[in-house]
């Protein structure tokens, strides 16, 4: 009798101190991440910011935290970011979609849809040479297409390659009214070296878009919409701003040393309802809410709430080695460590050369102005950060991860 109440005694002390254990680690949690928000703005780094971490079905963290400068808008759900090169992930589910379907092959030659590029030429040096090798769908998907993004030099474009890195404005977007006059004007830029020979992080998510198009039989948007954001619940990601929608959309933080403070003078694009520039590796805009839904289907090996929008197949191609990072790849970002590059995605590969706490084989993808993501496979859990920010900076998601791995409860 004695010893039957001591072993209940002993469990509920057990799971006193488990509990205890359990909420101060969630306190933590909480405290770190904040603390580390609040630092972005008060390092001038960023202004208004928001955060969400989920794990094991729910989120585990989520919070905005505001800077109160003058010029900024307080966060909440149903603010609206342009997410830029995040978009690249999106788009890339979308051809996956349609490779699912069978509707090309990885190693079909983009002419076979797009005829414009089946003369190609590249630059060698001083001199424009004749491509020996076809453009294919992989070099697209891999960013081994040899098109970057303009190097700009006061605002003007010193190499060549069609204007679609937005530093300058135009009526509708671009100077392009639709992909396929992007996408001529693409063709007609030299490369910078043969397709397939090299990586270089470019455009090439804006010229899927096209294959899309072409392939479906849709605009980029319905088809995104129809496949993607509606079984998703993403209703407020899209390549345009409705009025309403206009009102929520944050002002960017620019601290460029010349430029400090919050403005939509920098929009860069316009966001005009009609427009059929819709690129695929730049336009979109989103939410927080909206994107989390997105990253629950990837954490989700394709699978949301009971639908299958990608196989767990092509959630392994996406993340797979398809080029190697810096320093064996020459032109990948040097801040990403230990990390590969997947389908427009870094997979992180070595967590000791600067993600030490960090499980080997997250991935993610990050924006122009500050929004980042990360999946965490082994976890079940992926992080989202929003902002509206200049310049870039690769650090806030590493430092992000670093707050998170050192004081979640069960890593």
């Amino acid at each position: 009798m004695h010893l039957k109440k001591s072993v209940v005694c002993m469990t509920v002390f057990l799971s006193t101190i488990s509990a205890i254990i359990n909420t101060s680690s969630g306190e933590d949690l909480d405290g770190a991440i904040e603390d580390y928000q609040r630092s972005l703005i008060k390092e001038e780094t960023t202004g208004s910011n928001v955060v969400m971490i989920f794990k094991d079905g729910k989120r585990i963290y989520h919070k905005p935290v505001q800077s109160g400068l003058a010029g900024d808008k307080q966060i909440d759900e149903k603010t609206i970011f342009p997410v830029w090169s995040m978009s690249k992930p999106i788009t890339t589910v979308a051809m996956l979609i349609l490779h699912e379907e069978g509707k090309f092959d990885w190693n079909d030659e983009v002419s076979k849809f797009i005829p414009c590029f089946q003369r190609l030429t590249w630059k060698d040096g001083d001199e424009i040479r004749p491509c020996t090798k076809p453009l294919r769908i992989i070099h697209l998907m891999n960013h081994r297409s040899g098109w970057g993004y303009p190097q700009v030099e006061n605002e003007i474009d010193i190499d060549g390659v069609p204007d679609v890195s937005f530093n300058s404005i135009y009526p509708n977007q671009t100077r392009f009214n639709d992909l396929q006059a992007f996408v001529e004007a693409c063709a007609n830029t030299p490369l910078a070296f043969e397709p397939g020979t090299q990586y270089l992080y470019g455009l090439n998510q804006g010229i899927q878009g096209r294959l899309i198009e072409i392939m479906s039989g849709l605009p980029l948007e319905e088809f995104l919409q129809t496949r993607i954001f509606e079984p998703l619940g993403m209703s407020d990601t899209g390549f345009s701003l409705t009025p309403e929608q206009r009102k929520r959309f944050q002002p960017l933080f620019i601290n460029t040393g010349s430029l400090k403070g919050f403005t939509y003078l920098l929009d860069q694009m316009t966001y005009q309802p009609g427009s059929r520039a819709h690129f695929g590796d730049a336009g979109l805009v989103s939410t927080m809410e909206d994107y989390g839904r997105f990253c629950e289907m990837l954490v989700s090996d394709g699978k949301f709430r009971g639908k299958q929008i990608i196989s767990s197949q092509s959630i392994a191609t996406m993340t797979r080695k398809w080029a190697g990072g810096f320093p064996e790849e020459p032109n990948a970002f040097e801040p990403l460590k230990g990390h590969y590059n997947g389908f427009s995605l870094f997979v992180l590969k070595d967590p000791s050369q600067k993600e030490t706490n960090v499980p080997q084989g997250i991935y993610g993808w990050a924006g122009y102005h500050n929004t980042h993501f990360w999946i965490d496979p082994k976890n079940r859990m992926f992080g989202l950060f929003m902002s509206r920010a200049r310049p870039f900076n690769w650090e806030i998601p590493i430092g992000l991860r670093a707050k998170v791995y050192e004081n979640l409860a069960s890593p």
